[in-house]
């Protein structure tokens, strides 16, 4: 484990356009949980993606593009509850190829059609994919996952980021929840046998591509709030979109969403530091990185 000197957020030419930055596409948003869709497009605007689309069902598209006027939406069919149906797959075709990096689920629910959509996108996509909340319990369960789980498949996959908590990283490796060291070393080795980057949250985040590890300095607990995992997520998806690779993303990403609570507490010294106000507090800690 190892607290290395951070990776460095590559400059912004002066003849930049929102192209150059890329454009990232954030899945998820059923009834219910929409909150948590538009929390990750904010977080990852103001990280700087050039472009943000929130996939989301058809049925709450209209609500979705009311909390944030920045992000872009695509409207996905969905089932009778409000999640993604069958046919969102081919409607997202296109924006799946034109992708800097596509993240998948901030309150994207479970169902059998959102579950295969996770299974497929884990198996095919050709570019960086984040997969996040009831993505990973979707994964979970998916027959690739078992098998690279259990060394019976050498599926060449691109670019992975898989960031659990520890109940869900339990669901995907079988560790306990209660045994933080465990966690670590099967984060570790799962990472090396599945060609993933695996964030793993917590007190002291632990990040690792198998070959090398990390921990994380940023944080408070005041941050164990509903949402903030999906801003990290946002914020992940738009340093990849500003090309910095799964890994140091992840490391940097880490580092700032801890940093933006730290100082939000600071100032505001509630119980909870939430999303929103996380949020808020991005451009503070880019402004404490900048002088570092």
């Amino acid at each position: 484990m190892l607290h290395l000197e951070l990776p460095v957020l590559p400059t912004r030419p002066p003849d930049s356009h929102k192209g150059t930055f890329g454009h990232a596409f954030l899945i998820g948003g059923a009834t219910g949980m929409t909150g948590a869709i538009a929390i990750a497009g904010m977080a990852c605007l103001r990280t700087g993606a050039g472009l943000v689309t929130l996939g989301i069902p058809e049925c709450n598209q209209a609500l979705v593009a009311s909390l944030d006027p920045n992000a872009m939406t695509l409207a996905l069919p969905n089932d009778s509850e409000g999640r993604l149906g069958f046919r969102a797959a081919a409607k997202m075709s296109d924006l799946l190829r034109r992708a800097k990096c596509v993240a998948i689920g901030p309150g994207l629910g479970r169902s059998r059609d959102s579950d295969a959509i996770v299974a497929e996108l884990f198996a095919t996509h050709q570019g960086t994919l984040i997969v996040d909340a009831d993505g990973l319990n979707a994964l979970s369960e998916s027959n690739l996952w078992k098998q690279l789980v259990n060394g019976e498949s050498s599926h060449d996959i691109s670019p992975r980021i898989l960031t659990p908590h520890p109940g869900e990283w339990e669901r995907l490796s079988g560790t306990s929840a209660s045994d933080r060291g465990a966690q670590m070393e099967s984060a570790k080795r799962l990472a090396t046998q599945t060609k993933c980057t695996i964030l793993l949250k917590g007190h002291e985040t632990y990040i690792t591509n198998g070959t090398e590890s990390f921990v994380n300095a940023t944080g408070n607990p005041s941050m164990a709030v509903g949402g903030n995992g999906d801003c990290l997520t946002g914020i992940i998806a738009a340093l990849i979109c500003q090309g910095m690779s799964g890994m140091d993303a992840s490391r940097l990403g880490a580092h700032l969403h801890g940093l933006a609570g730290d100082l939000a507490h600071a100032e505001l010294a509630t119980p909870s530091t939430l999303a929103t106000d996380l949020i808020r507090f991005l451009p503070q800690a880019f402004a404490v990185l900048q002088k570092r």
